[in-house]
């Protein structure tokens, strides 16, 4: 089994400014190529788990975002980092102007994609960790067995009773990374 570095995109990997899905608006979050640099260096493979509810809002089509992903990817890659897969959900239970609107058990909070993930890349969850900015990532990684749950501050409400690793900065999450 292998151990996974699971990351939220939208305030982990970029700068959330809000429905990020073109090339233009993508900004990098400061420290995230030597995060997963550290994870990969300590035997992590890396993963992106991340809702894109913009797509049942009728914002992008999922060719946007998979031309996104491919080119994220590829920036990972000229920094010697390699996204082992991206999973996405496209849906919202409420809000949608599509096929997208409905709920479904891969929208954070829920496992889904978690789950999915691990059963096609035969992940440790146990032995895993995810990195988020919202209280619904660290559900999801609780859900789904993920004990190392990092919460970086964000602009995001805070839930205190939920046990976490609350971090202020991206590459504060080092120190857990073990």
């Amino acid at each position: 089994m292998v151990k996974a570095l699971f990351l939220d995109r939208d305030g982990i990997i970029n700068v959330d400014h809000g429905y990020v899905h073109k090339i233009e608006n993508f900004e990098f979050v400061d420290g995230i190529f030597e995060i997963c640099t550290l994870a990969m260096e300590k035997g992590y493979q890396i993963f992106v788990i991340t809702n894109q509810a913009g797509i049942a809002r009728g914002y992008y089509k999922i060719t946007d975002f998979e031309c996104l992903t491919s080119w994220m990817k590829a920036e990972f890659k000229k920094q010697n980092i390699e996204i082992k897969d991206v999973y996405y959900c496209p849906h919202h239970p409420l809000k949608g102007t599509n096929e997208y609107k409905m709920d479904c058990d891969c929208r954070k909070p829920k496992p889904g994609m978690i789950v999915k993930a691990k059963y096609e890349h035969n992940i440790d969850l146990k032995q895993s960790v995810f990195i988020g900015d919202k209280i619904s990532d660290m559900e999801a990684a609780a859900a789904a067995g993920v004990d190392n749950r990092i919460l970086v501050k964000s602009q995001y409400i805070d839930d205190f009773d939920i046990k976490v690793n609350r971090v202020e900065k991206l590459k504060d999450a080092a120190q857990f990374i073990v």
